[in-house]
Parts: structure tokens; C-alpha cells; sequence
């Protein structure tokens, strides 16, 4: 069986205090082991990374970007393996893992801009003969924690710009998917990455709360679901340190009466269906304005729906592949099950979804489900599988209020052919990403990702400008050279212009 370990100073080492299975969630089956980092390999990582810090960290900006710039060439040269370990362990097809890898890509072109967005400000003269600058400077040891749906895209939106600003970084991938974020880490020495930047420790709760309790660690990246991100970003803080934690989402669409039901029904169906749903920024929400607008919409999804292709990562005529786990499956279906019992109407039933050749596949076909209602359990949580519900709604106004009474706040979208709604709508929505006939308003990488009220812990987002503030602290100098011969003499009062 083929062992996952970790990196350590450069070198993958299998040390474990317990090992774990991975899964390819397509056939059921185990195909790799992954290692568990004992409390002596979290504390020895980090230890290796406070030693490689102050070389790293005096590093001309422009190099440190010059290491991304090779980076990015030989991220682009193995996506094909990239892409592989992300279908076996994931289940992502093939085609949708190449969109996650190239999105990835573009945060490190971002981070190749080191030199430029690390550039301070400067005064001259502020006060007679008096200077005044801002630099900023790196934090020190730094960790990232990445979800299971993302092994690439995520820690690609995380440790690029961590390295860049001066930091060296610890990662802590998914039990469920780390082969590929261990390769992608391993790409790093290639590049020319000294011994110690970069490490990465495999396990689970016992490794979080060790580098969330360590001393040594300055700053925390969290991307997963709510609960774990509210613990996360309370212990961090705990520790004093500083912490952004991503939690969960549950995305919707307003479907207006001048909307373009064609084009709303292609847009939802790659939205809701794609990877599966199991995104963060999944549209699994269709919010309808009146019920023409809803039935248009439910005749317009039926057929096609009910048409997607859930299958295996390595045929590209499949939409989307199974589940991360026969837990997670199981999850999904009594969520469908849930819904029907409280008296929704379920018009597409994936639940019974056969693959050919995959008996044991994790898998739930796409779900349409009419007439849900806000105290319904599967509107409340977020399902995170390829669901989508539609709620009825008699006004604008009315389907506004849905959304803002929502715990969260990830993504949302409104479809209409009106200006003055659609200004409207972004304007006062209480949600962190809006779209405007865009189903998946993720930002680009020379923007910010991140949510409103439950969706997000922390004062800064994912990625773009604000990782630059985010691993970086800002250190303001003020300086004065005297004239030789020239004193001062001693003054109590508040310095002024």
C-alpha cells in the first residue's frame, strides 16, 4: 500500500503515531495509507521552519518572486499528475480538476508581484528634517488548514503569498485528499524553495490543536465548514494569534420575473451540480419571484437535470463524480430525505443513482427539490452535494429577506435583465460575494475571497490584496539626522507640525 507522508525540511518522511486509509470515492476502494503526524513531528516541523525564517526572510522580494515565477512553470508542466491525485482521491472529474488547478495558478502569478505589493510608503518632511516610512514585514511561522473539496486551489490561495511576503509556512491538508497538496508542495524545492520554507504535517484534530497551541506559530488559514472554523479562529485567538477562518455557505440565486430562464437554467445547472456541490461557492439555492417565474424555471431544470452524468474523474463526458465518502453520502441522501418528509416536492431524485462499473462509488445523482421552505432542516444547513432547491418566494423584497435571515453569507447571485434590481440587490444584500447573472462570483486572484456573518472569522479575506495584510505586519519609521552642531533642547509637550 502506498504510504502518504509528510515534508519536513525538504525530504518526505513517514514518521506516524497511527496511520488512516484514503479512498477513491469512484470504486469504494483504499488506495493509499496515510501517516499521522505524532506531537514530536508537528513540533519538529515547526521548529525547522523558525530556523529557516530569518535566511528566508532577508531575501530581496524579487527573488523570493523568482521562485514563484519558476513555480508557476512546473505547477503548469505536471498538472496532468496534479489533476490525477485530485480524481483519485477526490472524485473530481477530470476537466473540473483542471479549472481548480488553473485558478490556483493564478494566485501565484498574483504572489510573482511581491516586489510591487510589498512596496511601503514614504513622507519626506514631515517635520522639519523628519522622514516618515512603512514597511511590511513578515509574520514568521505561519500554517494553513485546507478542506477536503479544494486539495490544490486552496493551499495554492494560501502559501504562495505567505512565502513571497517573507514567512515560512506550515500546511495541514485533509485527511481525506492529501496527495495532491503533498505534491504540489514538493514542487516548491524544484523551484528553488531553500530546505525548511515549506513543510507539511498530515493527521488531523490532535495536529490542528498542536500548531494552533504552539508558540511559535504567528498566524493561522482556515478553509473548512462553520463549526470547525468558529473553534479554529476562538482557539488561535486564545493563543494570540492572528487567524482568518472560512466556514460554511448556503448560496442562493434570486430568479426574477424578467429573468432569462435559459440562460438562468445553464447557469444553475454548472452552479448547484458542479464538483458535485461540494463548493463553498455552490449555488444550491434558487430563490423564485412569483410562481410563473418558478414553474418556468422547474420545467425549464426538469429534463436536463435529471440528464447530468455523475460517473468516474477519468471519462470527461461525465459532469461530476461521487462524494468524498460513504459518510458524506449518507449525509446528502437523508438531507433529500429530510426535505421530503417535511412535505417539499423531490423532482429529480438522485438518491438511487447506479454507475456502471462503480457498484461501490460514493455517489448521489442530481437532486431537484420544489416547494422548500425556511424551517425545512435541508434549507437551513448546508447539504453540500449536488442538491438544488428551489423556494418560492411573492416579491424581490420578500426573497431579499430570505437571504439576509440566512446564518450565511458566502455568494449570491440574482438573475434579471432590470439595471435598477440588480443595482439594488448589490447594493443591500447582507452577503461577503455578489453576482449579477454570474452564478459563481468567485473573485479573481488580484481580489479578495470571503463571506459575511457565519461564512467568515476574522477581519481579512482569502487571498489577493488582503493576503498580503493578512501575512505580513505593518512597521512605521520615523527618521531625523540633526545637523552637526545642532541641538535641541528638552520639550514636554506633544510633538505637532
Amino acid at each position: 500500500m502506498e504510504k502518504v507522508g509528510h515534508l519536513i525540511n525538504g525530504d518526505v518522511l513517514f514518521d506516524q503515531s497511527g496511520t488512516q486509509p484514503i479512498y477513491n470515492p469512484a470504486t469504494g476502494d483504499v488506495i493509499r495509507e496515510l501517516m499521522l503526524a505524532p506531537r514530536d513531528t508537528v513540533n519538529e516541523a515547526v521548529s525547522v521552519a523558525k530556523a529557516a525564517f530569518p535566511q528566508w526572510r532577508n531575501q530581496p522580494a524579487i527573488k523570493r518572486a523568482r521562485v514563484m515565477f519558476e513555480y508557476k512553470r512546473l505547477l503548469e508542466a505536471n498538472r496532468e499528475t496534479i489533476c490525477q491525485l485530485i480524481g483519485q482521491e477526490h472524485g473530481k472529474i477530470y476537466h473540473d480538476a483542471m479549472g481548480e488547478l488553473q485558478r490556483g495558478i493564478e494566485n501565484v502569478e498574483y504572489a510573482c508581484s511581491a516586489a510591487e505589493l510589498l512596496k511601503g510608503e514614504y513622507s519626506k518632511n514631515v517635520g522639519q528634517s523628519i522622514d516618515s516610512w512603512s514597511e511590511h514585514q513578515p509574520l514568521g511561522v505561519v500554517a494553513g488548514i485546507t478542506p477536503f473539496n479544494f486539495p490544490a486551489m486552496v493551499p495554492l490561495w494560501m502559501f504562495p503569498m505567505a512565502l513571497v511576503c517573507g514567512n515560512c509556512f506550515i500546511l495541514k491538508p485533509s485527511e481525506r485528499d492529501p496527495s495532491a497538496s503533498l505534491y504540489i508542495a514538493q514542487l516548491l524545492k524544484e523551484a528553488g524553495l531553500p530546505d525548511g520554507v515549506m513543510q507539511v504535517v498530515q493527521g488531523g484534530k490532535e495536529v490542528v490543536d498542536t500548531l494552533l497551541e504552539h508558540d511559535d506559530i504567528e498566524a493561522f488559514s482556515f478553509v473548512g465548514s462553520t463549526p470547525i472554523a468558529r473553534y479554529i479562529y476562538g482557539k488561535a485567538t486564545e493563543h494570540g494569534k492572528r487567524c482568518q477562518a472560512l466556514g460554511g455557505a448556503k448560496n442562493h440565486a434570486i430568479v426574477m420575473p424578467d429573468a432569462d430562464i435559459d440562460n438562468a437554467t445553464s447557469q444553475l445547472l454548472g452552479a448547484a451540480f458542479g464538483s458535485s456541490g461540494e463548493r463553498c461557492m455552490a449555488l444550491s439555492v434558487a430563490v423564485t419571484v412569483g410562481d410563473d417565474a418558478a414553474d418556468a424555471l422547474i420545467s425549464s431544470l426538469t429534463d436536463k437535470v435529471a440528464s447530468l452524468n455523475v460517473g468516474a474523474f477519468d471519462d470527461d463526458s461525465n459532469d461530476f463524480g461521487p462524494l468524498i465518502s460513504r459518510e458524506h453520502q449518507l449525509k446528502v441522501k437523508g438531507y433529500i430525505d429530510s426535505a421530503e418528509n417535511d412535505g417539499a416536492e423531490v423532482v429529480v431524485d438522485g438518491r438511487q443513482v447506479s454507475v456502471d462499473g462503480y457498484p461501490e462509488g460514493f455517489f448521489v445523482g442530481a437532486t431537484l427539490i420544489d416547494k422548500v421552505t425556511t424551517t425545512m432542516q435541508s434549507y437551513q444547513e448546508e447539504i453540500f452535494g449536488p442538491v438544488l432547491q428551489i423556494v418560492r418566494a411573492k416579491s424581490m423584497d420578500e426573497a431579499m429577506a430570505i437571504i439576509d435571515a440566512h446564518q450565511y453569507g458566502n455568494g449570491t447571485c440574482i438573475f434579471t435583465r432590470d439595471g435598477e434590481a440588480a443595482r439594488y440587490f448589490s447594493d443591500h444584500i447582507r452577503v461577503g460575494m455578489v453576482g449579477i447573472n454570474v452564478p459563481l462570483p468567485v473573485p479573481v486572484a488580484y481580489h479578495s475571497f470571503g463571506g459575511w456573518k457565519q461564512s467568515l472569522f476574522g477581519d481579512l479575506h482569502a487571498y489577493g490584496p488582503d493576503a498580503m495584510k493578512f501575512y505580513t505586519r505593518r512597521k512605521t519609521i520615523t527618521q531625523r539626522w540633526p545637523s552637526a552642531g545642532v541641538r535641541e533642547g528638552t520639550s514636554f509637550s506633544m510633538p505637532t507640525l
